[in-house]
């Protein structure tokens, strides 16, 4: 009887994990085909075979596509963030961002903003993101460190706290800031997929995927840390150890894509949400579910940013508040809340 109820379970994750795999990649297709200039489906493959030299080439390769692919790291990326943050604090309304470290992103970006570094190379603007997302994680980790023990609660109200400062000094540097620095300050805090170089987007993706391994390593304590921190350590989670582990992981998801792509919302609220929903609470399947879902959505959200008051662009920050706002109010008046 266990080695059927085993067999229906290593389906049900094998199935779940193709239905989201398809589904993304026809969201993929779907992005890759609308546009202003609008490319059928079934000549993608011929362009693709033509090779270099025509438009709708230079359109489908080197426009679209580097969106698309880092639509699937970020949104994949921001999901896994959410779900193992929800599943250590064991409360669905803990997001990424709650943390502080997108504000602490945000803050670094607009000083190298202000002060006109950018001007040296476009890849500062990620590299102060990140810097400014580091800063916090320590400054949060290490104001909840006692006696070698990480208070959890204590982590989030202080994630908080630090994240109404940083918009508390971003406004101030908005405020002081010229009129052509202002806008690339907000043009950044609503976030844009809108990333032409390749190294930046290779390495995206290949830190979104190794983390991706990573945690799955940790998804057994996850759903240990389900039960309670007392219960985990009676199951011999090392929960201490495995709380630092997984904070260190959820920041780093969290520091290169607010750093890489801007301050795109509700993914990593949302997404979760509904994976575990439809798919469960078992991390075992819901990690590697919630990053597919949530690059499929982040994509499918691009795809309508940049189409949908054509040919002008709208920030993915406002579709994803907007879509990701309006699932989740509907989701809360059908479902309550687990």
């Amino acid at each position: 009887r266990k080695s059927g109820v085993n067999v229906n379970k290593i389906s049900n994750r094998v199935f779940w994990v193709l239905m989201l795999g398809g589904i993304l990649l026809c969201v993929a297709v779907f992005s890759l085909a609308v546009g202003p200039a609008g490319i059928p489906v079934k000549k993608i493959i011929p362009i693709l075979l033509e090779g270099k030299g025509t438009v709708e080439y230079n359109i489908l390769f080197d426009i679209r596509l580097p969106r698309i692919i880092l639509g699937f790291a970020i949104g994949g990326a921001l999901s896994l963030a959410g779900i193992i943050l929800q599943g250590m604090f064991r409360n669905p309304l803990v997001e990424p961002y709650t943390l502080g470290i997108s504000g602490g992103a945000a803050l670094g970006v607009s000083l190298n903003i202000i002060f006109g570094l950018y001007k040296t190379g476009i890849l500062t603007l990620p590299f102060f993101g990140f810097l400014g997302a580091a800063a916090v994680i320590m400054l949060v980790y290490f104001l909840n460190m006692r006696k070698g023990i990480v208070k959890l609660q204590g982590l989030l109200l202080n994630g908080v706290m630090i994240s109404f400062i940083s918009s508390s000094l971003i406004m101030l540097i908005m405020s002081l800031s010229r009129s052509e620095d202002l806008h690339g300050i907000v043009f950044w805090i609503m976030g844009s997929l809108e990333e032409p170089d390749w190294a930046i987007i290779k390495v995206t993706v290949s830190a979104a995927i190794i983390l991706l391994i990573i945690s799955h390593l940790f998804c057994l304590d996850l759903n240990a840390f389900s039960l309670g921190e007392e219960e985990a350590l009676h199951l011999g989670v090392p929960i201490e150890r495995t709380k630092r582990l997984l904070f260190i992981i959820a920041s780093l998801l969290t520091g290169f894509s607010v750093s890489v792509a801007g301050m795109i919302g509700f993914v990593g609220l949302v997404v979760p949400h509904f994976v575990r929903m439809f798919v469960g609470s078992d991390h075992r399947i819901s990690l590697i579910a919630a990053f597919l879902a949530g690059g499929a959505f982040l994509i499918f959200c691009d795809t309508l940013a940049r189409t949908i008051i054509a040919p002008l662009e709208l920030p993915v920050g406002v579709i994803t508040g907007i879509l990701g706002g309006s699932l989740f109010v509907y989701a809360l008046t059908k479902r309550e809340i687990h």
